[in-house]
């Protein structure tokens, strides 16, 4: 082993307090410079050549990054076995890093220069985030790097390519961190610098990119009402008549509080009315009180049940008229809102009976028209509900099919104070400023925020409290660059980690073949030097026989 590594104790130990540091760049804590300190951590222990050891290292590194990150899992189920499953397996997508970046960087085209190696590394890190957004069970993009950055410079990068290119920076810094680090030990002053410099000047050029904030088609007048749950402990049914009579309540004092006719548009939560008010004539009347107080449609959230299955629908309500307009949540959460294998898992635990009913997923695009009175025609409203604001491809495919807003509807009531309500803030944050739209989070339980195209926070309301917010938002139609490539980052990025592989692979083996080649012509060159330093035998002109 070189004396320059340390030993794999302590790579374990740099490789789990790179995790934990990292997840301190996310909310609660924001400490968005971590992020580029706990990927270089991670790095620095990635340093020996053996790709099963880069997966443990990976893995390790994934347990002390998601086990605190995705603690509000335990939170929602009560027991900890879903929350470690989960942790454990995206930790699993981390050590897959850790194996795919030792075999890409044997590659003769990154080995001996360093400076691409930054860039490689980069590139094989967004391709398995990207892979672990999209599988299994429909992926779970939760901790994307990106997502750590929307109170520094990176964000800027958003609506230039999204969340690929906003993680690849990332770990741009964390691997120039991590070189001068490296050198620094070595006391190479120079060449540590030199690494500080260029991280520094990519850290700040994005603050030349601009952000686009102002209205291009009008303005829209929003309200967003958060009810807030009563205390746990009634019957489901009574509860959810509780929690849509909290949002009517709600929807009053924020009349009263902005006056008559100051709004186009009212926003419920996800939940908002878990009784389907376009079957219950009871809850009909609630949501359609509400709605002719405030005198504009309100969106809403609700179940609609089907048989034994059931759907997560976001609903345009008016008073006198109903409901005829609804979005259907795209992408139910495994093992929160369905149990696919329910009775495989069910042999390890009894938890996957709490997800009584499945909910499936709906086809349509995350798009409702809203008609607008003031305005004399219909706008369209992006909606992605509560998890689904961490789906990349679902919201810009909205966006680019019209949406001039972009409203998150969530129920955050399952996951207690954790940092889960605040995590998704900073998603919708980073939705606001990839594609140039005002968004509004709404949720029944908070954390509920308005954020500007240009990704600053106007409202934002704490956990379980009841809150009002109001605000005239831009609308807006320009599109991004990140909306027009769409894919085609990620489509790259995929091809270029294939083959780099492949050039790992090949090298690796070709080295392998020549090592062979070596000691076998050592072996030859061996016994050759024997056969000629044996002693003559008898009957050779030189000698005088074998003594016996």
């Amino acid at each position: 082993m070189p004396p320059s590594l340390p030993t794999r104790r302590w790579t374990l130990l740099l490789a789990g307090v790179g995790g934990l540091v990292t997840d301190t760049a996310f909310p609660d804590k924001s400490w968005w410079p971590m992020a580029y300190l706990g990927v270089a951590l991670l790095l620095l222990a990635l340093r020996r050549d053996s790709a099963r050891w880069g997966f443990v290292v990976g893995f390790v590194w994934g347990l002390g990054f998601f086990l605190p990150h995705l603690w509000w899992a335990n939170e929602a189920v009560g027991e900890p076995i879903g929350w470690i499953a989960l942790s454990v397996a995206e930790a699993g997508a981390i050590g897959s890093f850790g194996a795919l970046w030792v075999w890409v960087r044997r590659g003769s085209w990154v080995r001996g220069r360093p400076w691409l190696g930054v860039l490689a590394v980069a590139v094989v890190w967004v391709a398995v985030e990207q892979v672990r957004g999209r599988w299994p069970f429909g992926g779970f993009p939760w901790g994307a790097l990106a997502y750590s950055q929307t109170d520094a410079p990176l964000l800027r990068l958003a609506p230039v390519g999204g969340t690929a290119l906003v993680s690849a920076v990332v770990v741009v810094l964390a691997a120039l961190l991590a070189h001068a680090l490296a050198d620094l030990r070595r006391l190479r002053i120079g060449a540590a610098s030199a690494a500080f410099v260029v991280g520094a000047a990519v850290l700040l050029a994005p603050w030349a990119v601009p952000t686009g904030a102002r209205a291009e088609a009008g303005t829209l007048r929003v309200g967003a009402v958060q009810g807030n749950v009563p205390e746990q402990g009634a019957a489901w049914d009574t509860q959810a008549r509780a929690v849509a009579a909290n949002h009517a309540a709600g929807t009053e004092a924020l009349v009263a509080e902005v006056g008559d006719g100051r709004l186009d548009l009212v926003l419920w939560p996800e939940s908002a009315s878990d009784i389907d008010p376009r079957t219950d004539d009871g809850v009909a009347a609630v949501v359609d009180g509400a709605a002719a107080a405030a005198g504009v449609p309100i969106l809403l959230g609700t179940q609609r049940f089907t048989g034994d299955v059931r759907y997560n629908d976001y609903i345009l309500w008016q008073a006198g008229a109903g409901s005829d307009v609804a979005y259907t949540k795209q992408h139910p959460v495994p093992f929160g809102e369905y149990m696919p294998h329910r009775d495989f898992f069910r042999q390890f635990t009894s938890a996957v009976d709490l997800v009584g009913t499945d909910m499936l997923p709906g086809t349509g695009m995350a798009l409702l028209p809203v008609p607008v009175e003031r305005l004399a025609r219909t706008v369209p409203v992006t909606t992605a509900i509560c998890f689904e604001v961490a789906y990349d491809d679902l919201i810009r495919e909205s966006v680019v099919a019209g949406g001039e807003l972009i409203v998150i509807p969530t129920n955050n009531a399952s996951f207690g104070r954790t940092q889960e309500s605040t995590q998704q803030l900073a998603m919708s944050r980073f939705r606001a400023v990839e594609h140039g739209r005002a968004v509004v989070q709404v949720s029944t339980v908070g954390v509920s925020g308005i954020i500007s195209p240009n990704g600053v926070v106007l409202h934002q309301s704490e956990l379980f409290t009841a809150a009002q917010m109001a605000q005239e938002l831009p609308l807006r139609t320009s599109l991004t660059l990140a909306d027009r490539l769409g894919r085609w980052p990620t489509v790259a990025v995929a091809v270029l980690t294939v083959l780099m592989l492949g050039a790992g692979l090949l090298t690796t083996l070709r080295d392998r073949r020549g090592d062979r080649e070596r000691r076998g012509s050592g072996s030859r060159a061996a016994t050759t030097a024997r056969t000629v330093r044996q002693p003559a035998t008898s009957g050779s002109r030189g000698g005088g026989g074998v003594r016996r």
